[in-house]
């Protein structure tokens, strides 16, 4: 059946949605439409918080559906531009700033914590960059707004309510299958329930899970796209006496490092304090790592869990760094039945698999129950490897205790980021009338710089509608 639009947004993470809020604020007459393969928020429930066993639900209700992978995340916004995607390189450092505050506001508006972490702990601020730079480490400083995943599930659901009591039409559970081109020109986009969809402008806003999805339609109708940089590493998991001063005095600590034997960039990345450790499922039922915490104190652990990646760079003829992500991933789940691997520090340096007996033993009570205790070395280049060690040896000088033989290490974690669309200032795609906005377009790394960036296209959109 063919329909007819003025706006197209394909998916529903929060760069949709900011797009289509702004848009709303602005021109409430507009026939909008977004068209999202998973589930509104109030039916995504992972049966897995239940049964402690994934069951392979299709579309995985952890990464798509309204408020995509953000619904259950940790919900840390980051208000630096200097932190979750390459925002001031397309618009400029001062714009950037000024969308994130914007994009800040309507998040308070909906409910979000008004506590920022790292504003008012200058000394002991001082005293963490002391240690970090006698480590080699740069401490990126950012101050962070902890949505928390109970509430920031309850954040998006009034979002969802209120886009749609301003008549945003929302469709789920419905796959699109064809970006529609003429004579250079998109169209329009085909569903798999066979509807076809027609809009004067269109945008790609599908978030990490349909970066590969994405990829392909790239390929399909000629969108200039350049292959950039993948993220593969580990969620380490320590107890919270470990992290107390980094994690009281910035919640999330963003360190990076260049590794002494090869100079490659690693970061930390996604602190979640009193957090848990959980797993993710892609498409095609590939488990990778995460974590999240929660607000509320009854859900509160003794551990906090953060990510430990290693930045890949491609050059030619290589230029599928999403498959290359996914193969490692891919690796891991033979190994251990679809599941996550976890491998204290101790036997990762020593190259032996972690058996169940010495995790019974261990003092660090993993809050990922089913992963698998195995080899990280039968899973990771060496390389990796290498970067991974000498990354835990440097933060143990900054925080010690995080190298400790007993630490956790749980893998593979990967960023699906990388295929980084060619978009000029108003995140147009070399297809005119087709603008591609998130992290699926390889523009941003985050909650906050995909919010923003869905209030700077909602504007350009705006600006070109007249």
């Amino acid at each position: 059946m063919e329909k007819r639009a003025d706006v197209i947004i394909v998916g529903a993470g929060p760069g949709g949605i900011f797009c289509a809020y702004e848009l709303m604020q602005k021109r409430p007459d507009l026939r909008l439409v977004m068209i999202e393969k998973g589930r509104s928020i109030e039916k995504r429930e992972c049966p897995k918080r239940k049964t402690k066993q994934c069951v392979g639900c299709k579309p995985c209700s952890i990464t798509t559906g309204f408020a995509g992978a953000g619904a259950f995340s940790d919900g840390k916004l980051s208000l630096s531009p200097d932190v979750g995607g390459n925002l001031p390189a397309i618009l400029g450092y001062e714009e950037t700033m000024e969308l994130i505050g914007e994009s800040d506001r309507i998040y308070l508006e909906f409910g979000a914590d008004k506590n920022v972490y790292g504003l008012d702990k200058e000394a002991e601020v001082r005293e963490i960059r002391r240690k970090a730079i006698n480590a080699n480490l740069k401490l990126v400083e950012c101050p962070i707004r902890h949505l928390g995943t109970e509430e920031g599930y309850k954040i998006y659901s009034r979002l969802q309510k209120h886009l749609e009591e301003k008549g945003v039409e929302m469709h789920f559970n419905a796959m699109v299958t064809e970006l529609l081109v003429r004579e250079g020109k998109a169209v329009g986009v085909k569903t798999d329930r066979g509807d076809i969809w027609y809009a004067g402008e269109i945008v790609c806003a599908v978030g990490r899970e349909g970066a590969d999805w994405f990829k392909d339609r790239c390929e399909e109708i000629g969108i200039a796209a350049t292959p950039g940089t993948v993220d593969i590493g580990v969620r380490v998991e320590v107890r919270n006496e470990i992290m107390q001063s980094l994690n009281e005095n910035l919640y999330e600590a963003k360190l990076i490092y260049h590794t002494p034997t090869f100079d490659d960039k690693v970061r930390t990345f996604c602190t979640n304090p009193s957090g848990e450790v959980a797993a993710e499922y892609y498409e095609g039922g590939l488990a990778v790592v995460n974590g999240h915490a929660y607000k509320s104190p009854e859900y509160k652990t003794d551990n906090t869990n953060f990510a430990i990646l290693v930045s890949k760079n491609f050059t030619r003829p290589f230029k599928t760094p999403i498959e290359y992500g996914r193969k490692i991933a891919e690796l891991s789940n033979m190994l251990c039945g679809g599941k996550i691997l976890v491998q204290t520090f101790g036997d990762f340096r020593r190259g032996r698999r972690t058996t169940e007996e010495r995790l019974c033993r261990n003092n660090i009570i993993p809050t990922l129950k089913d992963a698998v205790p195995g080899d990280l070395s039968l899973v990771f280049p060496h390389r990796i490897m290498v970067d991974i060690e000498e990354m835990l040896l440097a933060l143990d000088k900054v925080t010690p205790g995080i190298a400790s033989e007993e630490t956790l290490l749980y893998g593979v974690e990967v960023k699906f980021y990388s295929n980084r669309v060619t978009v000029d200032k108003d995140f147009e795609t070399s297809i005119k009338g087709l603008r591609a906005i998130g992290d699926g377009a390889g523009v941003t790394r985050g909650l906050q710089q995909a919010s923003a960036n869905g209030i700077s296209v909602a504007r350009s959109i705006l600006r070109s509608l007249g």
